[in-house]
């Protein structure tokens, strides 16, 4: 399995292992998270090497519809956020709930969401690599009352590859 896919699933279980803490409401109200990551692709290679490193404090835009659908109604929500990565180069968009929306439960719903980059404030790593995410792993916890939809990694790269440094460049 990718790397980027392990993390971004353990990403998906920390999530919702902290959210399984807090307290539940009688009536739960299904909550939908969108995350991702940034890197930096050190050797240019467009995948996670043992040089990369998770970029902090990099822009992203995300946009996300989701359409639920019944007999009876149609519910449409689109949102459009920018959200900067923290310091493990994690970016994260909680949706508001909309009455008619349970992602976990109920009515069936179609979502597309994609995260682009806006900008690093790393001059060590800012040139644009992998620039747009739309593939996305969806984990849904009935439990928790949660669905948390995790975008295929981001990452910039140097505007010089360091031959020393990637000259035996191998995957991780």
């Amino acid at each position: 399995m990718d790397p980027i896919i392990r993390l971004l699933l353990l990403l998906a279980s920390s999530f919702m292992h902290l959210f399984s803490a807090t307290a539940q409401l009688p009536n739960p109200i299904s909550r939908i998270t969108v995350v991702g990551v940034v890197f930096c692709d050190s050797c240019s290679s467009n995948t996670f090497s043992r040089h990369s490193y998770f970029l902090p404090g990099v822009e992203v835009n995300i946009e996300c519809k989701f359409k639920a659908q019944s007999p009876k109604t149609t519910e449409q929500m689109s949102v459009s956020v920018n959200r900067t990565t923290d310091k493990y180069g994690v970016y994260k968009l909680e949706i508001p709930h909309v009455d008619g929306v349970d992602c976990v439960e109920g009515l069936a719903i179609e979502s597309l969401c994609q995260a682009s980059l806006v900008g690093s404030k790393s001059k060590a790593c800012d040139v644009p690599g992998l620039k747009t995410s739309t593939n996305q792993i969806t984990v849904k916890s009935k439990q928790d009352n949660l669905c948390i939809y995790s975008l295929n990694a981001l990452s910039y790269r140097p505007s010089k590859r360091n031959a020393t440094l990637c000259r035996n460049h191998k995957q991780w």
